[in-house]
């Protein structure tokens, strides 16, 4: 089957790759009818997040069709159209059953101090990832989340991991009707950040970002904006905040995309990454207001802001979603139509035109907000840029 390998640092490529089986007898082989990438696959690429071991399948988004389960999943069947979660967990131990499913002590054959999840570094357990024809999905009985015929694949990519993170990141961040809320970075994860503080009654919303297609869609949310590479964000949030700041801010940048010298990820040192987002989210907070961090940070980062932050008494709240916690609820939302996150899909490529597809999602270029990849032998309507006046949320 055709797959989307890392080989080291900066090459990746499409390989032909065995087609995996059931190890496990909770286990499922799924066949993939769509993924996608995400800019967390970029710092395994560039480096800033080291571990990725050569041979690896990428990616942790998928939707798919069961095409065989193991004698131990008793919740599903061949035939089955499933959403596949982006963390792996067992469903049994006391974080699974606290709901923190990205936090289980089982799931990860490196042991329980790491997330795991598909298509990253070894120490998120090596698992191969979506970027493929075919999955094997462990814990079967737990993750994947049945899809109505009502919630189209294009939809259900969104679901696998942005929208759940998303929408965590809106729920860390404890907004409440009426408050000023600051989204900093206005990516995928960005722009649903927006929609799930709108669902959450948010009074205001700004949306700091440099990537003028990007504000544009924020912009046509209803968020105010503030295009940081023509403007002092920490100034413009002080004068629309009346010098108060917001209640709630959610990162959903993480570690930056270039270095203070304008030196590429790949090029950083393991503790070098810089973090202008966070420094940025606590001192636009208010006083005794909360952060949310959903921005992918290395555990190398060692640098916080501890100071800053102590010294306004705020909340800071943080890390890997749990992703099936949310999922069930979210279908739900999509199938009654009150939000169709496939107005972020920007691109849609066959899996065959990945690589090319990464080269220009890497490149930010201006329009490409969400990349879809799809099987090869299927034909799609090739989706250049999605309109900024396409809404989320149905009014």
């Amino acid at each position: 089957m055709k797959a989307v390998v890392f080989h080291g640092q900066g090459d990746i490529r499409l390989d032909d790759v065995t087609q995996p089986t059931i190890q496990d007898p909770r286990d499922a082989v799924v066949r993939l009818t769509a993924s996608a990438i995400c800019g967390t696959d970029l710092h395994f690429i560039r480096g800033s997040i080291a571990g990725t071991e050569p041979g690896t399948i990428l990616g942790h988004e998928g939707v798919g069709i069961v095409q065989e389960v193991g004698r131990e999943v008793r919740n599903l069947q061949e035939g089955d159209r499933v959403v596949i979660p982006s963390t792996i967990a067992c469903g049994t131990c006391s974080y699974c059953r606290a709901s923190y499913y990205s936090k289980c002590d089982r799931a990860n054959p490196q042991g329980p101090k790491n997330t795991a999840f598909f298509g990253g570094p070894k120490e998120a357990g090596g698992f191969n990832g979506l970027q493929a024809e075919y999955a094997r999905v462990p814990y079967a009985n737990v993750g994947p989340v049945k899809l109505p015929d009502s919630v189209s694949d294009d939809d259900a990519i969104v679901l696998s991991d942005i929208f759940p993170t998303a929408y965590f990141a809106a729920d860390m961040a404890s907004i409440k009707p009426g408050h000023v809320v600051v989204v900093l970075g206005c990516g995928p994860v960005g722009q649903l950040a927006i929609a799930s503080a709108k669902l959450m009654n948010a009074g205001r919303i700004i949306a700091v970002d440099c990537v003028p297609s990007r504000l544009a869609r924020a912009r046509a949310q209803g968020a105010e904006i503030v295009n940081f590479s023509s403007e002092d964000p920490l100034k413009a949030i002080e004068d629309l905040t009346d010098g108060i700041g917001a209640d709630s801010v959610i990162d959903a940048v993480g570690i930056d995309a270039y270095g203070p010298s304008g030196a590429p990820e790949g090029q950083f040192r393991a503790g070098d990454c810089p973090a202008q987002a966070l420094e940025w989210a606590i001192e636009i907070v208010a006083k005794a207001g909360h952060v949310s961090l959903v921005g992918v940070y290395p555990p190398t980062q060692a640098q916080f802001p501890i100071g800053k932050a102590f010294g306004k008494n705020i909340t800071i709240r943080m890390g890997d979603c749990p992703h099936r916690r949310y999922l069930p609820q979210l279908v739900r939302m999509v199938a009654d139509g009150e939000i169709k996150p496939s107005v972020l899909l920007s691109q849609q490529r066959p899996i065959t035109s990945a690589i090319d597809a990464y080269s220009s999602f890497d490149q930010h270029a201006d329009g490409w907000i969400k990349v879809e990849l799809f099987p090869a032998k299927e034909s799609r309507p090739a989706v250049e840029a999605a309109s900024s006046n396409d809404q989320l949320i149905n009014a």
